[in-house]
């Protein structure tokens, strides 16, 4: 993990080092700055990653038996570089002009990031292939993408990436941080208490794909079962909204402005079965959870037909219903952001991705370097 400057990462945060430290002393909880709440949050994937690889290098701080990431001092013995910088978090403050500026902040922290990586050895030796990158938000890293596409991204969909950019082949695709609260195993609703056949409360009027919102609301909005209803995060919005999905048995997770959003991950802790309407989601650690198991997929083309959808939920029995209900309190916990972070929990299953990665990695990386050796023989022998 590159020591970039604290301003690139905890400096965001309102956080000031203390003479040459880079980082906070994780070893005390306290002093490490917090997360802001409400939507910034659900795009703090890089913070949890970044104090994971602190944590690691930190004998204090009791790690999972099966820690996936361990941060070294030498790069050589590195499988992977990490870029500790909160692009998320500078979208969200600093991409706004402020006073009689002409480029905001979140650009400048960019353009200096291009050019810090650009000279570094690390960064030439495979052409930044082995670097990780954490890009969550959608309009996060809008100029850097561009020359840093041989990255390999954290992302949370590739709604706003080319495919020359951001890709399945070497990118991950990491889940939002739910904004509602964790429903125990406990506390989890069965069939017969919760009588809301299928939820959903957000903005209807989206434009790109997201506009069978509004399709789907003048087909829903007068079941009696059904709740489809505008609804935002202010006031007790979230609240309301976590005991609206904790009290139903499906929950419509339908595209917006991007394939994806938190409101899947919201379910998924609610113990609420997912239906996925997004034809263009990417799902995380698909390569390693089967999301049919505690989740409905329905065709955007099919879902807009009169009556398809609530036949197909009314169609589903109890016992299939708790069939992937349960799954549901199985896999819930993979969808968790800690720290210090636990066994399966979202930064470890992260982790995890990235290695399922590196065997294809390292064959472009070692493919690339035939000649490599030859060559620098041949230039020393020239020279």
């Amino acid at each position: 993990m590159y020591d970039l400057p604290f301003e690139f990462h905890f400096g965001i945060l309102n956080w000031h080092k203390t003479g040459s430290e880079i980082w906070p002393n994780v070893k005390n909880i306290s002093t490490i700055p917090s997360y802001p709440g409400g939507l910034n949050r659900q795009h703090s994937v890089e913070y949890w990653l970044t104090l994971n690889l602190l944590a690691s290098e930190t004998p204090e701080i009791k790690k999972p038996c099966s820690s996936a990431a361990i941060r070294v001092k030498n790069s050589n013995e590195a499988d992977i570089v990490f870029v500790p910088f909160f692009a998320s978090l500078s979208y969200n403050r600093k991409s706004k002009l402020r006073g009689n500026k002409t480029i905001s902040g979140d650009r400048l922290l960019q353009e200096r990031l291009v050019e810090f990586l650009k000279s570094q050895d690390e960064w030439k030796r495979f052409e930044g292939k082995d670097h990780l990158i954490i890009a969550h938000h959608p309009n996060s890293l809008l100029y850097a993408r561009n020359f840093l596409g041989s990255a390999m991204f954290v992302l949370s969909d590739f709604g706003r990436y080319s495919s020359a950019i951001a890709n399945l082949e070497k990118d991950i695709i990491a889940p939002y941080l739910h904004v509602v609260k964790t429903i125990s195993n406990n506390e989890s609703a069965p069939f017969e208490k919760r009588p809301v056949l299928a939820y959903f409360q957000g903005a209807i009027y989206r434009k790109d794909g997201g506009t069978i919102r509004q399709e789907l609301y003048n087909l829903l909005k007068d079941e009696k079962d059904v709740h489809f209803a505008f609804g935002t995060v202010r006031g007790n919005g979230t609240k309301q909204t976590g005991k609206g999905m904790a009290s139903s048995k499906f929950c419509l997770n339908i595209a917006g402005d991007t394939p994806s959003s938190n409101r899947l991950f919201d379910a998924i802790v609610s113990h609420c079965v997912p239906v996925i309407v997004s034809d263009q989601i990417e799902l995380p650690f698909e390569d390693t959870l089967d999301y049919s198991g505690f989740s409905v997929f329905v065709h955007a083309s099919e879902a807009v037909k009169k009556g398809f959808l609530v036949n197909l939920l009314r169609g589903i029995t109890e016992d299939q219903w708790k069939k992937k209900w349960g799954r549901l309190k199985e896999v819930a916990g993979c969808f968790e952001y800690r720290f210090p972070s636990q066994v399966g929990d979202s930064v470890n299953m992260i982790w995890s991705a990235v290695s399922h990665k590196l065997s294809s990695l390292q064959f472009d990386v070692h493919r690339k370097n035939r000649y490599r050796r030859s060559e620098m023989f041949d230039r020393n022998r020239s020279s």
